[in-house]
Order: C-alpha cells, then structure tokens, then sequence
C-alpha cells in the first residue's frame, strides 16, 4: 500500500475532533472498533485492550469500540482510566494484539479521540492506519455468534503501571527527602501518579485529582500552570509536576514557582544519562526546541537532532539516528530505554533520580541551560499561496541570519492544524528578536494575495 496515499480520518496522533460530530461519534466508532478488529486482531482468539482518561464522552465510545470489536471476533480487556502511556506498556506486556486509548490529550473535555499502539507498545505504522480507513468503507459483517469476542476488565492494571514506573529508576534512589506538589489535570493519572511518587517515599500534596467528566484540563495540569505555582510556593514544596489529561506530558515548577519546561527538562535527562554512560550521547529535539538547548547540549558534547513537530516524528528520528531521548518543548519526553513513548511519570522520574543523585535542587538542574528570548507571530495564511516558493521571503529570511549569525535561529513554517504561518525567531537579544520577528511577519503578509488571506 502507498505510504504517501493520504489519510481520512487519521492525523499526526490518532483520530480527534469534537464529540458528536464527525467522525467523534458512536455510528463511527462501532465501525472504527469492527475495523481495528478486523485488521488487527483478525487471528483466533486475539485481544486488544481499551483503556481511556476521563472525560464523560469515554463511557460512550468504550462501549461503541467494545461492540465493534465483539462484532469483528475480537476479545477485549477494558482497562478504565489509565494514561495513554500505561496502555502502550500494557498492550505489550499482556501480549494484546493492539491498545486503544480514548483521548484527546490536553483539549477540553467537549473533545475526544482514539490513539492506537501496537503489540509492541508503539503507535501504529502509517500502512495500518491506511488499511484501517480502507476497511472501514467496507460493509460490517458480524461473526457467527460462538466465534464473537468476550469483554472481561482488568482489575489490576493501574498496580501493573504503578510498579513498572517505579522500576524506571534504581531501587536505591528514594525520594523520602522531597516534598512534591502532583497536578494530575483531573485527567487518566489521577489515582496513579500520586502513589507513584508517595511508594518511592515523597511527600505528596496532590491537586487535580477529582475528575467529574467535564474538569478535565480545566485551568489546571501541563497547559494551565499557575494553581500548581501557587501549591507549590504556599506549601513550601521542593518542585511541582504538572502532567497533562492523559498523561502522555509533563511540565515542572521548581522551589520558586518557576516553571522548568520540555526542553529544560530533556536537557537535565540527558545530562544525568551522559554521565552515567561512556557512549557519546546524542538527542532528539524538534523544530522549535529552544536553541538554548541545542548550546547547552553542544557545551557538554551532546549533539542534538532536529524533528518536526511531533511525538511521531520525534520518535522517526530517534530509530534513524539510534538514540534513546528525545522530546519536545510542550512536555512530550520519550525515554526510550525506559519504555517505548513519551510517559509524563517515567520522564518525571528520570528528573527527580537526577535531583536524588547530585543533591541539586530542580532550579540548579535547570541552570544549566539558558533559554534563548522567543518571538512567534501567526500570520494567517492565504489560501494556496506557497510561503517556500517566494522569492522575497526567501531573502528576508537570509538577511535576519546573517544578521544573528551563530546567535540566533529563524524558523518558518504552515501550522498543521489552522490556516497560519508560524514566524518564530530566537536570539540572545530579546528586542532584537521581537524585531526582527515583526519585519518576517510583515513581510509574509505584504507579499499573499490580500483578498485571499485567510482571518
């Protein structure tokens, strides 16, 4: 099958949209859960597990997955609430033929999505995803009644997780010295996260633990900062973790209540793996990885690579280079001698076994990357115009590195989910970087169609 075929309904992490339109819908689902069963747990007696966060719209499409799987013959294992990186660790060690997530990660409760991994715990190949949307344009044909697939819940799965990351760091290191703050953004880590950090010894102060259905990243966990700020300051806590509504990324406030973000905390990760390993070390960032990172990694003989945006493609580049860390500004932290995807806990953890080994406070860690001023403007995107195809622009962008030289980094690019071009520019000079960010945005603009702009 053509790799490069275009997809329907599958984006760069799953399908999501809004509950109750298309496709987010129970018609869609059912058929979507016959597909996946169909394609990839066609053998005898195969499993796939279903696991989701908690948002209200989860009861709904567990029960339209459940049904369309039976349907196709698949025998399903139904986990409840778990973080998406639990069912990608769960799929393997069960053995399950395939993992379902039922999430829309840090958007608001009204959204909701389907995540799948593979036996091994990875997200799917772009060929499986294909053959998925090709079977779901075929008419659903329900198995024989003896040969339909059985439900059962596991009612050991959040100890299974528990335990495994707690093996992600040595069985010396204790963290009975520290006192955290654990926002778990009234998401799937909710009655994990907590006792992960308290059975290795912490003391926990644990907020955003009370999901109703529709609280789910309301003002709190990795996308709304300040209620973990203010818990950690008020109760003179060591550091805050701040884990998003499934509890694929983490962001960290220290002692002070200053945030310590996703490429902050790669590079305290990897310092820590450097020293701890004779092997020259490289990293994956992306694209818009503060150039800061890419110093600080460089003053320590560290290379680091760049993605696109993107868990997936974070990981593409970790198979081609043969690297074991990367991750993404937003929090998204991949370890992969740790486990197969990016896990806000397990991340978490490799940071806190870095605080336990040197004796450094977070805020020290962190000291040793300095992050660059960052300037990004949208400019929306007229319709078909081809920003790379511009000879002007092309200019403008040669002139503002020249100007910055090794100082400085301009990046351009279509924003893959809204009619936008994103102009970021970073420097060590923060008025010159707002500057120059203006003069490129002013540029784009001036040379699109007016008519045809977009916004």
């Amino acid at each position: 099958m053509d790799k490069k075929q275009k997809k329907r309904y599958f984006g760069t992490d799953g399908i999501r949209g809004l509950v109750g339109q298309e496709p987010i819908t129970p018609e869609f689902m059912l058929k979507l859960g016959w597909a996946v069963g169909r394609v990839l747990a066609s053998e005898s007696h195969s499993r796939v597990l279903i696991g989701k966060d908690t948002r209200i719209s989860g009861y709904m499409f567990e029960s339209a997955l459940q049904a369309g799987l039976s349907a196709a013959g698949a025998d399903i294992l139904l986990l409840g609430p778990m973080p998406t990186p639990a069912i990608a660790y769960l799929t393997r060690t069960l053995r399950a033929s395939a993992g379902i997530v039922i999430s829309a990660s840090h958007n608001p409760y009204y959204d909701n999505g389907i995540k799948f991994f593979s036996p091994k715990g990875t997200k799917l190949l772009d060929k499986c995803e294909l053959e998925i949307e090709a079977m779901l344009g075929k008419r659903l044909e329900t198995q024989d009644s003896d040969r339909l697939g059985k439900a059962e819940r596991v009612r050991d799965a959040a100890g299974r997780y528990i335990e495994f990351c707690k093996s992600t760091i040595p069985s010396s290191i204790t963290l009975s010295h520290l006192k955290i703050v654990v926002d778990c953004a009234h998401g799937a880590t909710y009655h994990v996260a907590p006792n992960v950090f308290s059975e290795l010894g912490a003391e926990v102060i644990a907020i955003g633990v009370d999901p109703d259905g529709m609280n789910i990243n309301l003002d709190c966990g990795a996308t709304h900062l300040q209620a973990l700020q203010t818990a950690v300051t008020d109760h003179h806590a060591d550091l805050g973790i701040a884990l998003d509504g499934d509890g694929d990324r983490v962001i960290m406030v220290d002692h002070l209540g200053d945030i310590v973000d996703g490429d902050e905390l790669l590079y305290i990760i990897a310092r820590s793996r450097q020293q701890g390993d004779a092997k020259k070390l490289a990293v994956v960032g992306t694209v818009m990885s503060n150039l800061g990172l890419e110093h600080a990694l460089s003053e320590i003989g560290i290379t680091l690579h760049r993605s696109a945006v993107g868990d997936r493609f974070v990981l593409e580049k970790l198979t081609e280079h043969g690297c074991i860390l990367g991750g993404e500004s937003s929090g998204h932290i991949i370890c992969l001698d740790r486990t197969t995807t990016g896990d806000g806990i397990i991340a978490a953890l490799q940071v806190l076994a870095a605080m336990v080994k040197t004796g450094y406070s977070l805020q020290t860690l962190k000291s040793g990357m300095q992050k660059y001023p960052q300037c990004m403007i949208n400019v929306p995107l007229a319709h078909g115009f081809d920003v790379d195809a511009c000879v002007e622009i092309k200019s403008a962008i040669r002139d503002a590195e020249e100007g910055m030289a090794d100082q400085g980094r301009v990046l351009l690019r279509a924003s893959g989910t809204e009619p936008v071009i994103r102009v970021m520019v970073e420097g060590v000079d923060a008025g010159r970087v707002q500057a120059l960010a203006r003069q490129l945005a002013d540029v784009v603009t001036q040379q699109q169609p007016e008519k045809q702009a977009c916004g």
